[in-house]
């Protein structure tokens, strides 16, 4: 086992010879867009993601379903179309599933990758100087609260489905890209020291496993932090989902944020995201090529902070 749950990392990753090791994940929830087929895309959207955080390939997945004995049988088969989509898209074959009898809708993937065991990815391994580099914007929290609550707006859902529904396939191939011959075994193009991928526990809570994981401090620059269209407006109306509220709850002790951060962007800082964007740290030498080539390929990176000694608070917020 080269990556197990020590530094409740994104995959298990588990060695089966000198060039290869699998790596495992699982994830699914319940719907939180209106359109069946939208909904099976984001839930295959986010269980490939931890894979590619973890620098991985995605080769099969499990379909999990767990569906109304009395449901609409053509809402299944959308979700499972729309989740079908997406695995083709990532050259991921779904080779089976489970499924059972359930009041509550729920639907995802147990994905399996593979990886070079000498190229993983994990979520430690940070160095001092690294920039911290974020793939999407966040906002998928509170703007799903808006759409339960019939509240959303047109052009903040819109934004927030296509985020949740773009895979971090460009953006991971780029990160880990090598351009010599011998591929996997040859160095790679940029110096990405740690990759995890922002979920369930928001910015802050994915960023400071990987502080605590690699025994450093990050330095974020708040007003660098992309956000969806409309993740602000949701702040101030008060569509708050249950588990941004844990994630600060269980979180904020390790931040320290500047006087003059607005207690909105404090607050989005903690939005559980689904299927987010990639959190990478990279050698500084190496952060503003990997930016350029990001958004060469259309992924709208940013430069969000960087890596300091260890100290507290943990995490700084200016």
């Amino acid at each position: 086992m080269l990556v197990g749950f020590d530094f409740a990392d994104d995959a298990g990753v588990y060695k089966i010879s000198d060039a290869t090791a699998l790596v495992q994940t699982v994830d699914f929830f319940t719907p939180i867009v209106d359109d069946p087929f939208t909904f099976g895309q984001i839930a295959a959207v986010n269980s490939l993601s931890d894979v590619y955080a973890m620098g991985g390939r995605p080769l099969t997945s499990l379909a999990m379903v767990c569906f109304p004995d009395k449901g609409d049988l053509e809402i299944l088969e959308r979700i499972l179309a729309g989740g079908l989509s997406k695995m083709v898209e990532a050259g991921c074959t779904v080779i089976g599933g489970h499924s059972i009898r359930d009041d509550e809708m729920k639907f995802g993937y147990a994905v399996t990758g593979t990886v070079n065991p000498r190229r993983v990815l994990a979520n430690r391994g940070v160095q001092v100087g690294d920039v911290l580099l974020l793939t999407k914007a966040l906002g998928t929290g509170v703007i799903s609260t808006a759409i339960k609550k019939e509240r959303g707006q047109a052009a903040w859902i819109a934004a927030a489905t296509a985020s949740m529904t773009t895979l971090n396939k460009i953006a991971a191939e780029i990160i880990t890209a090598s351009s010599a011959k011998d591929g996997a075994s040859a160095p790679p193009d940029y110096g990405v020291h740690a990759l995890t991928d922002i979920t369930g526990f928001g910015l802050i809570g994915h960023a400071r496993e990987m502080a605590l994981a690699s025994a450093v401090s990050l330095r974020m620059h708040s007003a660098n932090v992309p956000l969806l269209p409309g993740a602000i407006d949701c702040v101030h109306e008060g569509l708050i989902p249950g588990g941004l509220k844990n994630n600060r709850e269980f979180a904020e002790c390790a931040v320290g944020f500047a006087s003059d951060v607005p207690e909105d962007l404090r607050t989005i800082l903690f939005d559980p995201q689904t299927a987010g964007g990639l959190l990478v740290a990279v050698a500084p030498s190496d952060a503003a090529r990997l930016l350029q080539n990001l958004a060469a390929a259309g992924v709208p990176a940013a430069n969000i902070g960087e890596v300091i000694a260890s100290t507290k608070p943990l995490i700084q917020v200016d």
